[in-house]
């Protein structure tokens, strides 16, 4: 076992009300600058939807991420060496401006400096890539709000696409804040010839080296959620770097602090760096969900703890772990209650309530199909557990003691507090914990594992 830590995040979806305000001030804090125009770090996405950049779900077309060769073993899903070697001057898999869009502004000085006339003076949009005017047909979040009353562009719709055409009258949609995932085993970070990207053993925080960084792109077309760009003025690669600045001072990100619906939350979680490529080769895509959550350890178990401390991991932030994988998602319930009512349920029956998941407005089936590789079991875990938070909630509210929702669900009293407090009340040091850097301790290893001690020094 080799205790590695690192900062996570989850996001409520039941609470994202589409504001943007996360993006926008990630977009003037790190990407308000030349080349970097058309990059949003965070975007938050109407679902059923295109999406940003265009169908980047698609692994197909864009060929991200990992796939398992013929042994069961993992292999780039965009090939290895010989045919990177190949494409080195010519990837195709790589996504072009007009799938993200091209990024415009407008000649704000001529409303100010234009003469006398009778109607009053127009903007021309221009292109920020070439300054000429441009006709505008896309844009990060051209289908806003959307949903089903355009038919989407969606790879997630899946079989679901014809069901929503059928069943126009009710059209749903929720939304899907983004970021770079940090993953545990990045495939951008394979993916680079220059070796440019890494991930820090400190909070696992996924970042590039501009000095390495040769711009060759692969970890565009590598990562599967198309969360690294390209700055074409300097020729390189560029991406979410969690905001190491500020969480290395103990605060939270940017998108996070700014969040109007207090969403996020953010946490250390252990896991077994030995353990990772297993999981990682499971062979069902719709099982990674639960692999990836058996790789998480429980920071009170004194054998874990005793791990940690010899693989370096900073008391501080064992202290600070808790169970919350990062840049996972709470799925989308509401408004079931209300829904169930109106359909004529006792929304306060668990007997009536729980078998009713099948109609809740939102398919489950899509949302699985977004958030856990089509795996019903983890979002039906999920939306149980809400509900029976909300009829024990409810049932306190107005005085009704009892009742079967919390064992229906999977939840003592205890829990459901715990619950409620978290995604209703939403404690700003509850939802942020987060433990100030101990780069020089961090990765100190036991001489066993190959590493110096830690009297040889760094």
């Amino acid at each position: 076992m080799a205790v590695h830590a690192q900062l996570m995040m989850v996001m409520a979806l039941d609470k994202c009300i589409g504001c943007h305000t996360c993006s926008v001030t990630c977009k003037q804090t790190w990407t308000n600058r030349d080349g970097a125009e058309y990059m949003w770090w965070n975007n938050v996405e109407t679902r059923p939807g295109t999406g940003y950049p265009r169908r980047w779900e698609d692994q197909e077309r864009w060929q991200g991420g990992w796939t398992l060769d013929r042994g069961g073993r993992l292999a780039l899903r965009a090939g290895g060496r010989v045919k990177k070697l190949v494409t080195i001057f010519g990837n195709l898999d790589m996504p072009v401006i007009d799938d993200y869009y091209e990024p415009w502004t407008y000649d704000y000085e001529h409303l100010v400096t234009a003469p006398a006339q009778a109607a009053p003076p127009t903007v021309t949009p221009r292109s920020q890539l070439t300054g000429r005017p441009i006709d505008l047909r896309w844009g990060p979040n051209w289908d806003d709000d959307l949903a089903g009353g355009l038919q989407p562009d969606d790879p997630a719709l899946g079989e679901l696409e014809a069901e929503m055409v059928r069943r126009y009258e009710q059209v749903f949609m929720f939304y899907l804040p983004r970021i770079c995932n940090h993953c545990l085993n990045p495939s951008c970070v394979a993916s680079c010839p220059s070796g440019a990207l890494y991930k820090r053993a400190e909070d696992g925080v996924v970042l590039v080296d501009q000095d390495k960084c040769r711009g060759w792109r692969f970890c565009v077309s590598g990562c599967p959620y198309k969360k690294v760009y390209f700055n074409h003025l300097t020729g390189k690669a560029e991406k979410c770097v969690f905001c190491y600045p500020v969480t290395e001072d103990g605060r939270p990100t940017v998108c996070s602090q700014t969040c109007v619906g207090r969403i996020r939350a953010i946490g250390v979680v252990l896991y077994d760096l030995d353990a990772v490529t297993e999981a990682a080769q499971t062979a069902r895509p719709e099982d990674l969900v639960e692999a990836m959550r058996g790789l998480l350890l429980d920071p009170h178990d004194p054998q874990v703890a005793a791990a940690a401390e010899r693989d370096g991991v900073p008391h501080e932030w064992l202290a600070a772990a808790r169970t919350l994988p990062m840049v996972w998602y709470v799925p989308p319930l509401s408004p079931a209650l209300d829904a169930l009512t109106a359909a004529g349920y006792d929304a306060d029956d668990p007997d009536e309530v729980f078998p009713t998941l099948d109609d809740l407005r939102i398919p489950r089936r899509y949302v699985a199909n977004v958030l856990s590789a089509g795996d019903l079991a983890p979002v039906d875990e999920s939306m149980r557990r809400l509900l029976a938070m909300r009829v024990m909630m409810r049932r306190r509210r107005i005085g009704q003691a009892g009742g079967r929702a919390g064992a229906e669900g999977g939840l003592s009293h205890a829990d459901a507090d715990r619950l409620f407090r978290l995604l209703a009340l939403a404690p700003y040091d509850e939802r942020y914990v987060v433990p100030r850097s101990r780069r020089e301790q961090a990765g100190v290893r036991d001489p066993g594992r190959g590493a110096p001690p830690p009297e040889a020094g760094p």
